[in-house]
């Protein structure tokens, strides 16, 4: 087996590189970063074609018009994008982008993850673009401060790591979002779950019930959350926390708020739980944390409790019973004196419905579960499920099939819902949907 250390690339790409980083130091010699920033966005293109196509006859070099346009664009992406990541950000089709060392490249494409034939020169050139990143949102990352956690400005949320943490070299990971958002018929229609599920829980957001979205790394838990938070009435005022800004919400009357890491010196971090007690004053109708993974659990049961009905959130966990053990575990992280029996009590009343989303083998997002807090019998929390799926294998195209059923048991808030005049029959909770290979 070859050494991670030992290029892949051929001497092809090899010399393309050789060539590209030649006349990419005799641009930059060439053109002042002045020249460069007072450059129009039409007049980019034909001036650096110009001073590129120069340069490669200064050179000698032999090249055809489409190698002279390839070198051209990655030029471009050179001195003002990402490098060899900027084609890949070009494609709306790609959700996840993985760089795992200069010479291993790796995207997620509905749903599965494939290798790419993208490299970077070496682990210098990956630092590159670190770098750039970085610097562009004012942040750092050096040997004190080798973890960064960042927004790009189309949104995309981008981490990396370099050695001596990481020990492949500097690594990028860049969770990305769809230009277009998808609609309740969209994620319907990509049985993400079915109409009946959608119909309840939209009800359980209009009737200002407390919900939380659980679920692994990339089920679709942000998508989920977006989806909620449509059936949020204009009329109210909603304050959105989160620790990088993903949620798209659609209403007019919305205060997004983002913490803050630490400065050069190593002060003024603005954490959650900072920005949960700051919104308390604010006179929010509904708080919606983007993913409760800290102290700050414990400031949104007690908003969720006093008054702040309808506030939503997301949480790391594979099962809705797993999803209060964590917030159990947050809320002791705040604060080790409220007893065990205290915290269930408070989780009991605080939260009403828990949505489970899971990634499936095939790539395919779904929502897994939907249940109810009951009560609190003993030393756990007692759910009742409303709704379910339940996998039958994978067909032979790779396919997972399965099928969405609700589990005949009326939810306990209907009432409520019929207060706030949403009618739903009861019937819903007896639909069963079956998921087949298409």
């Amino acid at each position: 087996m070859a050494s991670r250390t030992t290029p892949r690339p051929a001497s092809g790409s090899d010399r393309w590189f050789g060539i590209k980083t030649q006349i990419h130091g005799r641009l930059l010699n060439s053109l002042s970063p002045d020249q460069l920033r007072s450059l129009s966005k039409d007049g980019v293109r034909d001036q650096i074609g110009l001073a590129v196509e120069k340069l490669i006859q200064e050179s000698g070099t032999p090249m055809t018009m489409g190698e002279r346009d390839r070198l051209i664009e990655e030029i471009l992406d050179e001195v003002f994008g990402l490098g060899p990541l900027e084609p890949l950000m070009k494609d709306h089709t790609i959700s996840d982008i993985m760089v795992n060392g200069f010479d291993s490249v790796y995207v997620e494409r509905a749903g599965l993850v494939v290798e790419t034939n993208v490299r970077f020169k070496d682990q210098a050139h990956v630092r590159l673009i670190i770098d750039r990143i970085v610097s562009n949102i004012g942040r750092r990352i050096d040997d004190s401060s080798p973890i960064v956690d960042a927004r790009l400005p189309d949104g995309s949320r981008v981490c990396a790591v370099i050695p001596p943490l990481s020990l492949i070299g500097p690594v990028i990971s860049i969770r990305r979002f769809g230009k277009k958002l998808l609609s309740t018929d969209d994620l319907v229609r990509n049985e993400t779950f079915t109409r009946p599920m959608l119909d309840f829980l939209a009800g359980c957001v209009e009737a200002r019930l407390n919900v939380v979205v659980s679920g692994g790394s990339g089920s679709g838990k942000t998508t989920m959350l977006n989806t909620l938070s449509r059936f949020v009435r204009e009329s109210e005022r909603v304050v959105t926390i989160e620790d990088t800004a993903e949620l798209a919400l659609q209403q007019e009357h919305v205060v997004r708020l983002e913490t803050r890491q630490t400065n050069i010196e190593g002060a003024g971090a603005i954490t959650q739980r900072d920005l949960v007690i700051n919104a308390l004053r604010m006179r929010p109708d509904r708080i919606i944390i983007g993913e409760c993974r800290g102290p700050e659990a414990l400031d949104m049961l007690q908003a969720m409790n006093t008054g702040h009905d309808g506030s939503m959130t997301t949480t790391h966990a594979n099962t809705p019973l797993d999803c209060f053990s964590r917030l159990e575990t947050m809320v002791m992280m705040a604060s080790q004196h409220i007893p065990d029996k205290v915290i269930r009590h408070m989780l009991a009343s605080a939260v009403h419905i828990v949505a489970q989303t899971a990634r499936l083998p095939d790539g395919s997002r779904k929502v897994i579960a939907i249940s109810e807090v009951a009560g609190v019998e003993g030393d756990h929390i007692e759910l009742t499920e409303l709704f379910t799926f339940e996998r039958d294998g994978v067909s032979a195209a790779g396919k997972s099939v399965g099928r969405f059923k609700g589990q005949g048991k009326r939810s306990q808030h209907m009432d409520r819902l019929r207060a706030y005049g949403i009618k739903l029959p009861d019937s819903i909770f007896a639909d069963e949907y079956e998921v087949k290979d298409r």
